[in-house]
């Protein structure tokens, strides 16, 4: 075994992701991944010891603590491994291979993630967290590197095979879906709603059992198609879900967002950490059930959620990525109340109210006599209740609060742009729409370097790694919503151009349909995963590009965007047959187009007042495709125009139109 490098040293100070940053003092020789480390690990004959994790995940922070801050366990470390430290949400590739070969070998997965790879990169040995000492029949991580260590210079053969192995299964799991038989209909998208139905949980809302998370692309999914069928069931499950989260724990109660999950199956208990992704995610659906059913419930949590993006995770170069699930190691410490420190800020009358209304015992549903905060029943004063919220949110404030990752990443911005941007489209918020072409706007100016998108930036200093697939296609969809929002052609053009470069990087040319979700450089497979997520599948964000891209592009370029949607769609056929709940926002692209898609043209005279076109907006549902203009200035607008001088909508699905409409009854009765 080669000697350790006298000159190395830990490498993380100059990163762009505040995760690796965070490990910067370790006394661990942290190196980023890259073909240097590859390189050092041949020269040295050693394996790599690979850590993956993220800046608000609570057990990476344990590990951390307990093993990569100790002298001795780094020394071993330093000694034995060249050590890789990977962010996965700056490299969700990198970790997308690694935890497919951590759940192949252990038969679970999670983070932080510890595999141990070859110089080649093939793992052989992988696991999650390993505690500093034995314990409950875990071996410690000193133990489990001395064991690697043996068997790496004592039996590489047996290494060298199960490497080769696993790197045969990675390559295996990354095949194509096939293409199906079936097409996608009616019944099979009704077949996908009834089966999800299923599985929900009627008393406490959301679907399965505890840890539950929120749904996001599903209820997205369910919103439409209700919309598209007139059928309640699938609207009203999605109301339970939503109301139920909303009052929830998992809900920060005073000041907006939504935490990753709940521990319990009432989500009472949250995992505390505050992700971009699923806010955005949430922003939308909440904001297409307020347009859709006038639920005060809903638009309050739209609002809420606006706010607590604007408050708690703008930064200058976008949105934020999280807030940790941890207050100075404490989980909790930053959010939950006692009776007694509920009466000690509000006093004793409204402290007795607020914890009648927001749940909080001496018992506790928390911890050491703690509780989170939950929405019991509605308010009586809801000037009272705006002041007691006021109050307690204040008092909070000067309380240690959760550490911040203020990396901005390309793809959740882009989520978060879309939902503000039809929110504010939708519900007459012009502000929204604003607040979301500014967000586009440093996103395209930071993150597209030489004609490439990058991943991430952090302080307005891009990161190296390249964007993967979900970044190009929630961008290209977040910038054609600014397109029909705002009628500025510009957006439109600079979608258009990413759209074909997204195809020219990602197309699988032996598979049409189907999408590599990222370069794959230096990685031993090329990651492919076709399954909603916490965030969408990048072929599913794809599909929604391509859907909008066919009704809002010149004819050559439209009908190559509508085959590929079509391709990609026919490769989902099985997800949506056999795991529809896997599968939610393949679903809200599918009912989008098995039903036109649903497009509406408004064509405007000089002196137009917008009102008909806010209607549209209004009365459409999810996935309609809405411009407004002149005759002739768009494609959807070519050859029409007002009508007797007042503004005319056109509604089209697919290529079948109906006659122009001029005020909003009528326009209604046709989406109808």
């Amino acid at each position: 075994m080669g000697p350790e490098s006298a000159s190395h040293r830990n490498a993380l100070d100059a990163s762009t992701s505040p995760y690796l940053r965070q490990h910067a003092g370790n006394p661990v020789h942290w190196q980023e991944w890259g073909p240097d480390a590859m390189a050092e690990a041949r020269r040295r004959d050693v394996p790599i010891l690979l850590s993956i994790g993220y800046a608000a995940c609570h057990w990476c922070h344990v590990m951390a603590h307990e093993s990569f801050e100790d002298e001795a366990t780094a020394a071993v470390m330093n000694r034995d491994f060249v050590c890789i430290k990977v962010d996965r949400e700056e490299r969700p590739d990198i970790d997308a291979v690694y935890m497919n070969a951590t759940v192949a070998m252990t038969g679970q997965g999670g983070w932080p993630m510890t595999a141990f790879l070859a110089p080649s990169g093939d793992p052989f040995y992988c696991g999650t967290y390993f505690p500093s000492t034995a314990r409950g029949g875990m071996p410690s991580f000193v133990q489990i590197m001395a064991a690697v260590t043996e068997a790496w210079t004592q039996r590489r053969a047996e290494i060298d095979a199960m490497g080769a192995k696993v790197r045969e299964h990675l390559q295996a799991n990354t095949a194509a879906l096939p293409l199906a038989d079936a097409a996608i209909d009616d019944r099979l998208l009704a077949h996908a709603v009834t089966t999800t139905l299923d599985d929900e949980d009627t008393v406490s809302g959301g679907f399965g059992g505890a840890p539950k998370f929120p749904p996001s692309t599903l209820l997205e999914g369910l919103i439409r198609a209700s919309e598209r069928t007139g059928d309640r069931t699938a609207l009203d499950a999605v109301q339970r879900t939503c109301s139920a989260m909303a009052r929830g724990g998992i809900y920060d109660q005073l000041a907006g967002g939504f935490a990753r999950y709940a521990v319990d199956n009432e989500w009472v208990v949250p995992h505390f950490e505050k992700m971009l992704y699923d806010n955005a995610q949430l922003l939308r659906v909440y904001a297409h059930l307020a347009r859709r059913t006038s639920d005060p419930l809903a638009l309050r949590i739209t609002e809420e959620t606006i706010g607590f993006l604007r408050r708690d995770l703008q930064v200058a170069g976008g949105f934020a990525s999280s807030l940790d699930a941890d207050t100075s190691g404490v989980e909790g410490l930053t959010y939950v109340w006692s009776p007694h420190e509920l009466t000690r800020v509000l006093g004793d009358d409204d402290g007795r109210w607020a914890a009648e209304i927001f749940g909080v015992t001496t018992a506790g549903t928390f911890e050491h006599g703690t509780s989170t905060l939950r929405l019991l029943r509605d308010p009586d004063d809801p000037v009272r209740f705006a002041s007691v919220r006021d109050r307690l949110l204040s008092a909070r404030g000067a309380r240690p609060q959760p550490a911040r990752d203020d990396k901005v990443v390309t793809g959740w911005n882009a989520l978060v742009v879309t939902a503000l941007v039809e929110a504010g489209a939708a519900l007459g918020r012009p502000d929204w729409v604003e607040l979301g072409a500014w967000c586009a706007r440093v996103l395209m100016d930071n993150h597209i370097v030489d004609g490439r998108l990058h991943r991430s930036s952090l302080g307005g200093v891009v990161g190296r790694p390249m964007a993967a697939l979900d970044d190009h296609a929630a961008l290209v969809t977040a910038l054609l919503a600014l397109h029909q929002a705002t009628g500025e052609l510009s957006w439109r053009d600079e979608a258009f151009t990413l759209l074909d470069n997204t195809i020219e990087r990602f197309a699988d040319p032996a598979e049409p349909g189907t999408w590599f979700d990222a370069a794959g450089d230096g990685l031993i497979t090329r990651p492919r995963d076709p399954v909603d997520g916490a965030t969408p599948a990048g072929a599913s964000l794809l599909a929604e590009a391509l859907l909008i891209a066919s009704a809002l592009a010149p004819f050559g370029p439209a009908t190559r965007y509508a085959e590929l949607l079509d391709q990609t769609l026919a490769r989902a056929v099985v997800l949506l047959a056999k795991v529809p709940r896997s599968a939610g926002h393949w679903l809200a692209v599918a009912w989008a187009r098995w039903s036109g898609p649903l497009q509406i043209a408004v064509a405007q005279g000089v002196d137009s007042s917008g009102a008909l076109a806010a209607q549209a907006r209004r009365l459409a549902p999810g996935g309609t495709i809405i411009v407004a203009g002149k005759r002739d200035s768009l494609p959807l607008l070519d050859g029409r125009g007002p009508v007797d001088g007042a503004d005319a909508a056109y509604v089209c699905r697919g290529t079948v139109c109906g006659l122009p409409v001029t005020d909003g009854d009528a326009l209604a009765q046709q989406l109808e």
